[in-house]
């Protein structure tokens, strides 16, 4: 077992020592698309929704260099008529991308390193096989025209590089020559089976083009066949709590929210899990990073993004154009625009039938109201502020404080009447 080529499936070893929810039906998604012109697939989803097990998982299944039998033989693919025809049968690239930005000196280096590094890899499996050349593409036409072989390639956090270099260009399109090579080329059928690439954002567009357009994506827009993989579907989450002795409403109240035409219920899974393993409902997802994030796209106030902003708090939903996105961090150019990155990143849910978003769930409500009170909107963070004491109030059955707020929130009513739908927190 190597780095890169064959990992084994320790990685997928150890997600099955703990609590498990089966999401195993991806591989037959999966098994479904090889070899075939379906058989490049991206899968985008925000930090912490399950993107490295699905990629552990689905690398444990098809690496030749173990028998991964006993990690699958009691999950939902063991009764797919596909199982035992593809599993452990291909030779497997698993490619972590912050791994390679985190060990290499300089991050511009990241791509001329990452083809180094599984190089060298190739030529300790394959000694026989000349590989002159410093191009990964190169490198494994020639495996695949000597030995016959067709890789299966998977790719963690793809859009790494995009998302930590958000202004490098050059790197970005070194990156994108990369990705092109391996699967846009003349090669590529002839030595890739299949690939998986996961990533928060999809592929990069220029203009309205996608850069890998030979890729069928599956994202927190249109997740289209995998939305039930997108988190924990409803019946998982109740089947958790049952045998966890949870309150289910409770669970819903505070992870609950995104939805998709063909799911309508989905969850966030590391949230459920954390809350499971400490017997605890709490803020969890989004303890993985700062609200700093979240407030540097607040404070652009795109065309009345604060106002949006406001009134989601409090309950709305806003209609958006999502096709303006050009999938990165960098091309903002609208309101429209910091919006769809939000539900890529997960703070904003998304409902394709009526073309809107919303905020999905209390503890993603939370992040937001730390957000706005630790932004430049002082006045918005007051009013939160206001509103909440009178909820609370009103649940102390202080009938004398609440009047005063609602008096308070009428004054300013009538100082600024151009503001008030942000009076729908009350």
């Amino acid at each position: 077992m190597g780095k890169y080529l064959n990992l084994g499936n320790d990685g997928f070893a150890a997600i099955r020592k703990g609590m498990y929810v089966d999401k195993s039906g991806l591989i037959s998604f999966m098994n479904g698309t090889l070899g075939t012109n379906d058989k490049l697939v991206c899968v985008s989803r925000p930090r912490r929704f399950g993107k490295s097990y699905s990629a552990k998982m689905l690398c444990a299944y098809y690496d030749k260099s173990n028998d991964s039998s006993r990690l699958f033989e009691d999950l939902e693919i063991a009764r797919d008529i596909s199982y035992r025809k593809y599993m452990n049968q291909y030779d497997v690239i698993y490619l972590d991308i912050t791994w390679f930005i985190s060990t290499v000196g300089n991050i511009k280096d990241t791509v001329g390193y990452l083809q180094k590094e599984v190089i060298q890899e190739l030529r300790r499996q394959f000694p026989n096989i000349s590989q002159s050349s410093d191009s990964l593409p190169v490198a494994l036409a020639h495996v695949s025209e000597a030995t016959g072989n067709k890789f299966i390639i998977l790719i963690d956090e793809w859009d790494a590089l995009f998302r930590e270099a958000k202004d490098d260009d050059a790197l970005h399109k070194e990156y994108l020559r990369l990705l092109r090579g391996l699967f846009k080329s003349s090669q590529t059928d002839k030595m890739v089976e299949a690939a998986y690439m996961t990533g928060i954002l999809p592929i990069k567009k220029y203009g309205t083009q996608s850069a890998l357009t030979d890729f069928r994506e599956y994202t927190m827009i249109q997740p289209k066949k995998l939305a039930k993989y997108v988190g924990f579907t409803e019946n998982e989450v109740k089947e958790l709590c049952e045998q966890c002795g949870m309150d289910f409403e409770e669970m819903k109240y505070w992870y609950d929210g995104y939805s998709f035409h063909r799911v309508k219920s989905v969850y966030s899974p590391n949230s459920v899990m954390e809350a499971v393993k400490s017997e605890e409902f709490g803020n969890y997802w989004t303890q993985t990073e700062t609200y700093e994030a979240l407030k540097l796209y607040i404070e652009m106030d795109e065309q009345g993004l604060k106002d949006v902003i406001v009134r989601m708090l409090g309950g709305d939903r806003c209609t958006i154009d999502t096709g303006t996105f050009q999938n990165d961090m960098t091309s903002i150019k609208n309101r429209d625009d910091v919006l769809t990155l939000l539900i890529h990143l997960g703070y904003l849910a998304y409902d394709s039938d009526t073309k809107s978003v919303f905020i999905p769930n209390e503890e993603v409500r939370q992040e937001f109201v730390r957000a706005v009170k630790g932004s430049k909107y002082r006045d918005v963070a007051k009013i939160i502020l206001d509103s909440e004491k009178i909820i609370k109030d009103t649940l102390n059955m202080d009938e004398d404080a609440v009047a005063k707020e609602i008096e308070k929130g009428m004054q300013t009513l009538s100082i600024c009447p151009k503001r008030h739908r942000i009076y729908r927190f009350y």
